[in-house]
């Protein structure tokens, strides 16, 4: 058989009993445990009181999910990147970045603190969180005058496609006045939480990517739909029917107020209340055999397509925190634990009323030792009141004695506190330790306790990150890829590059980055410590040629180290720094290197190499001069010594004259010489001896 094309009645009556289905579902047997965990949030529960008897609830439910919600809180919005785009081929590196940080950026665009403290409030209470994301076109519309326009100005005006003439009139003078309106048309990527008692999913889905049909219904305006450009008559009659889709018990538990027959605005048909319905579901119109997903647009109780159109991504993310295999609703924590508030409601009343009849025993009263004005007297609890007796008060009234049960209670109260904090890891040593019950516990002992208690938190949190914040990033890239603009600027790593959506690999990885063991506020910042540690040592020990650890990781490390410490704005106290910038460094470093050997100039080689001759020159010069001067010195020495080898010979001989002068004149004349006053005489004449001297 072969398929066929699909006609209009066809595809309506397909998409009517489709959405029919899965709400009758979710009103039959998903919404019933939603009224229920909310009215037990809301600090209600089943149990019957008597009356004179304490009705006080145990709020444990509420206790718990105000406790385990700041924590989620944290977790996620501590984290500089909660859900990461990972690459497959390496020339896609720089694109999953740029993705990320985008996606980021939609996200904290759109308040991502609301849109997750909604989700994780409806996930933890009401079984799943929703948050959609979508593309919204916008048009805003100025209002200009212009005057004096000469007849060419008026049709360069009128040749804008933005520019629409709303009144124009000729002056007595052949100019031209206008009023115009000028639409300018743009749109922004949304993210934004639905409510769970609006979405609605088949029976036979196990997630939200292999659902049969799902979507959402909201109550709206006539006039939102005529504004979307949908006939005003046509959408006017589908207003006022009975929806069936908001179950009125559910909306009451929510709201609070019964608001379903309000109609502020009924003497205004613009403002006539309408259910609008946007389902996606797959569906083969085409006829071939291969059914495709399509969003359909639809208004009133029998869900009448107003419009509808192919639609390949899947716009809604689901978050859970106990998800059950194989179906799409698990559990919520509310639902885990109503039953031991009950249980712990029964206690405390059971608990407050012993102490009440401690304080104040029941008495019994001889009926004849009263009368009726002794009656009212015990009536009266007065501090000090008088009470009127016919007889003696000793054998006419006594106490009947019932003993107090705290003592049995509190154990019992503490097991089921015990039991609530296994189930949901809330505990005194995850929310501060007890210094009495941990007092002589070492350091790793402690660590494992604390480490213990939060280990469902974690869970928690890892399966709200790898369900609903991966499918939200998810349709945040897709919408990104499907609807680029080319003016978008986005910082990057401390600098503002263009986006260009259309680079981004469809089949990108994602990884979730908290909900880990190792996500502690502290235990990441000392990794990012001993990375930075270890970073360090090797671009000291290699340089930065050393192909391990670049500038730009150096820089990454120091930035998201600040990051953990508070400080956002990095770049007033480092510079922004990338791959490509890096280079560019490196090549200015090595080509000034290259410069100082060679010279960027042609002479330059010249100029060096005459330079260095000429310090050559001067180094050899120099050395002559220090060998001349040390042969000038030893040359001087020996000269030094030769002279004075001569005058030790002069002396010599002078000394003989003498001895040959004072034995002559002892020989001829007999006369005494002396010979000290000779020598006393020679040294003062220069040593200058002879027959001169002597005479």
């Amino acid at each position: 058989m072969k398929p066929k094309k699909l006609t209009e009645d066809q595809i309506q009556n397909t998409l009517t009993n489709a959405v029919r289905e899965a709400v009758q579902f979710i009103e039959s047997e998903i919404a019933p445990d939603r009224i229920k965990s909310q009215k037990y949030f809301d600090g209600k529960v089943n149990l019957e009181h008597e009356e004179g008897r304490s009705k006080v609830v145990a709020t444990k439910c509420r206790d718990t999910i105000r406790a385990v919600k700041p924590a989620l809180m944290r977790v996620f919005l501590q984290s500089q990147k909660p859900v990461e785009f990972v690459p497959r081929r390496p020339n896609t590196v720089m694109a999953a970045e740029q993705a990320t940080a985008f996606a980021e950026y939609v996200f904290n665009l759109n308040n991502g603190f609301d849109v997750i403290s909604d989700v994780f409030h409806d996930a933890l209470i009401k079984k799943v969180g929703i948050a959609k994301v979508y593309y919204d076109e916008t048009s805003d519309v100025e209002f200009d005058e212009y005057s004096g326009l000469s007849p060419e100005q008026v049709a360069l005006v009128q040749s804008d496609p933005e520019i629409e003439i709303v009144e124009m009139e000729q002056t007595e003078d052949g100019s031209f006045e206008m009023k115009v309106s000028r639409t300018k048309r743009g749109g922004q990527i949304k993210v934004s939480s639905v409510a769970p008692e609006d979405f609605f999913v088949d029976r036979s889905a196990t997630s939200i990517l292999d659902c049969y049909v799902c979507g959402h219904s909201t109550e709206g305006r006539v006039g939102d739909l005529v504004e979307m450009g949908f006939d005003f008559k046509e959408v006017y009659d589908l207003a006022g029917t009975d929806d069936g889709m908001v179950d009125e018990e559910e909306e009451l538990a929510r709201t609070g107020w019964d608001n379903l027959d309000q109609d502020e605005d009924a003497n205004d048909p613009s403002m006539r209340k309408v259910l609008i319905t946007e389902a996606y579901m797959r569906m083969d119109i085409e006829g071939t055999g291969i059914p495709k997903r399509y969003k359909f647009l639809c208004a009133g109780g029998d869900y009448t397509i107003l419009n509808y159109e192919l639609c390949d991504y899947q716009p809604f993310a689901v978050f859970e925190v106990d998800p059950e295999p194989h179906t799409f609703f698990g559990r919520s924590l509310v639902e885990i634990i109503t039953d031991d508030q009950d249980a712990s409601t029964s206690l405390l009343r059971g608990l407050l009323d012993s102490i009440a009849l401690s304080l104040t025993p029941r008495l019994g009263v001889d009926k004849n030792a009263l009368d009726e004005d002794g009656y009212d007297d015990l009536l009266n609890n007065e501090i000090g009141g008088i009470v009127r007796f016919k007889g003696p008060p000793s054998q006419s009234l006594y106490e009947f004695a019932i003993g107090n049960g705290a003592s049995n209670v509190l154990p019992a109260m503490q097991m089921y506190d015990e039991a609530i904090r296994a189930k949901t890891g809330v505990s005194g040593a995850g929310m501060g330790l007890d210094a009495d019950a941990l007092q002589s516990q070492t350091a790793a002992g402690v660590n494992a306790a604390v480490q213990a208690a939060t280990a469902v938190s974690e869970l928690i949190a890892r399966t709200l990150a790898e369900g609903g914040m991966k499918q939200l990033f998810k349709a945040i890239a897709t919408l990104a890829r499907q609807h680029p603009d080319e003016n978008t600027m986005m910082r990057l790593d401390g600098k503002f590059v263009p986006v260009d959506p259309r680079s981004w690999s469809a089949d990108m990885d994602m990884t979730a980055n908290v909900g880990l063991g190792t996500g502690r506020h502290e235990e990441r910042v000392m990794a990012l410590s001993n990375m930075a540690k270890f970073q360090q040592g090797v671009w000291s020990a290699y340089g930065p040629g050393n192909g391990l650890v670049t500038m730009t990781n150096i820089r990454n490390t120091q930035a998201d180290l600040a990051r953990l410490m508070g400080v956002h704005n990095v770049d007033r106290y480092i510079q922004p720094m990338d791959p490509q910038t890096e280079q560019q460094l490196l090549m200015q470093a090595a080509q000034a290197a290259q410069g100082q050997q060679q010279g960027s100039d042609p002479n330059a080689a010249f100029l060096q190499a005459e330079s260095m001759k000429a310090q050559m020159k001067a180094q050899t010069d120099m050395a002559r001069l220090q060998l001349d001067g040390q042969k000038a010195m030893m040359e001087e020495q020996r000269k030094r010594g030769e002279i004075a080898g001569k005058m030790d010979l002069e002396r010599d001989k002078m000394v003989q004259d003498l001895a040959v002068e004072v034995a002559k004149i002892l020989g001829q004349y007999g006369t005494t010489v002396d010979v000290a006053q000779i020598k006393a005489e020679q040294a003062a004449n220069g040593g200058m001896i002879g027959p001169q001297a002597a005479r």
